[in-house]
């Protein structure tokens, strides 16, 4: 098997190299979940070759299985295969900072965001966005659907999900995708492929899943028996991150009956946070950095803060656990011959699932007009080249959204 359909070099990436490649891709991933995948692709796939395409739809494929938001988890899991579990928090920590920076600021403040002001800011990181999606979209179907029953595959993962944009569908789709491998790949498997980077310890793993469902549990109790409010707090938030499946914005009404619900925060202020988390880069989980500062919002800056850091940690905690609890085993099964075939089948259904996000929402809501279009052609054009980096790209199309708002 070539490098790029799954085999990893063997690399050796420091902790801060981590950091500032996931920082930098924190103050420019906008676009939503299936952007950012799109982005980790581009830097981790496309351009430094340390995964191949296989093992990274292998890694989105499982965070498509778990609870949790889902582009975020993926990022943990690249951490965690280039410098092991503190690879995996320095890249939560680079990937998270610079949103929930912002986003608690706006909630010490306890002030919504007016998006007006920067409307075709938007307009033009919703285009770069686009772009980037198609640019990841075409990479990963010359790879993953390089024969005819992989392209139908996908072709009918993205009928059904744009028929069928649910939850039980999209795990039906990759369950189907699976089954169609191990009858329809079987020959086609390749189990020569090596893990996922540093070896990771199965003990860990097995602490890990038993501490997020004792968290699970034991949180509730806590917070009956605790006066001050923070264990409800942290049960509120790290519930919502547990039992979300879909990420992103399926998480808002999990949000909202944990803070509005209870009154911690009005309806109002939850609702203008949620405006001001469209407007930043990074995962829309870094919303609860907003909604933890606002609920403490009178009790000082330094409350605030506190606050607002338990918040954002409690509500990635059960992701971080769930990547650290289930990719050692992940890592054991894929190589087993009727596994492989059967991911062949799900990194296909993968494929398909992009395409229906890329039509709907990403493109339904970015795509107007002819100028849109050619603005996601020349995005596509740039990416596929690689003119100029995609930092540059998100830039320029800010500048560029910004520039057509004052001459329109």
């Amino acid at each position: 098997m070539s490098e790029q359909q799954g085999s990893m070099p063997m690399v050796s990436v420091g902790l801060w190299q981590i950091f500032l490649i996931f920082l930098r891709l924190g103050l420019t991933s906008f676009g939503g979940p299936v952007a950012h995948i799109s982005y980790f692709r581009e830097e981790f796939v496309a351009r430094r070759k340390w995964l191949g395409d296989a093992r990274y739809a292998d890694l989105v494929a499982l965070c498509q299985f778990a609870p949790g938001p889902a582009s975020s988890q993926v990022g943990m899991g690249i951490g965690m295969a280039l410098g092991g579990v503190p690879g995996s928090l320095v890249a939560w920590l680079g990937f998270t900072m610079p949103s929930a920076i912002v986003l608690a600021t706006l909630g010490m403040a306890f002030v919504g965001f007016d998006l007006a002001s920067v409307e075709g800011v938007l307009r033009g990181l919703k285009l770069v966005a686009v772009g980037v999606v198609a640019h990841a979209l075409f990479g990963m179907a010359r790879t993953l659907c390089p024969d005819v029953p992989r392209a139908i595959l996908a072709v009918l993962a993205a009928i059904i999900m744009i028929a069928s944009d649910t939850v039980t569908a999209q795990f039906a789709v990759i369950l189907g995708g699976m089954l169609a491998g191990l009858i329809l790949l079987r020959g086609k498997a390749d189990v020569s492929e090596a893990g996922f980077g540093k070896p990771h310890s199965v003990k860990g793993a097995v602490v890990a899943l038993c501490a997020f469902f004792a968290l699970l549990i034991l949180l509730p109790v806590a917070a009956r028996m605790d006066q001050s409010g923070l264990f409800a707090v942290i049960d509120g938030f790290y519930r919502s991150g547990a039992l979300v499946f879909g990420g992103g914005h399926v998480v808002l009404p999990l949000l909202q009956n944990a803070v509005v619900a209870p009154g911690w925060v009005d309806g109002e202020t939850f609702l203008a946070g949620y405006g001001a988390t469209q407007a930043v880069p990074g995962p829309i989980f870094t919303f609860a950095a907003y909604l933890g500062a606002a609920l403490h919002s009178g009790g000082g800056i330094w409350g605030s803060a506190l606050t607002s850091l338990v918040a954002l940690i409690a509500i990635f905690l059960p992701a971080w656990l769930l990547v650290a609890g289930l990719l050692p085993f992940w890592d054991r099964v894929r190589h087993m011959p009727s596994m492989r075939a059967g991911l062949l089948g799900v990194n296909a259904a993968v494929v398909g699932l992009l395409a229906a996000v890329l039509y709907d929402p990403i493109w339904t809501d970015a795509i107007h007009d002819l100028f849109d279009i050619g603005c996601v052609a020349l995005a596509f054009v740039v990416l596929q080249w690689r003119i100029i980096p995609v930092w540059a790209l998100v830039g320029v199309g800010a500048l560029a959204g910004y520039l057509a708002e004052l001459v329109i």
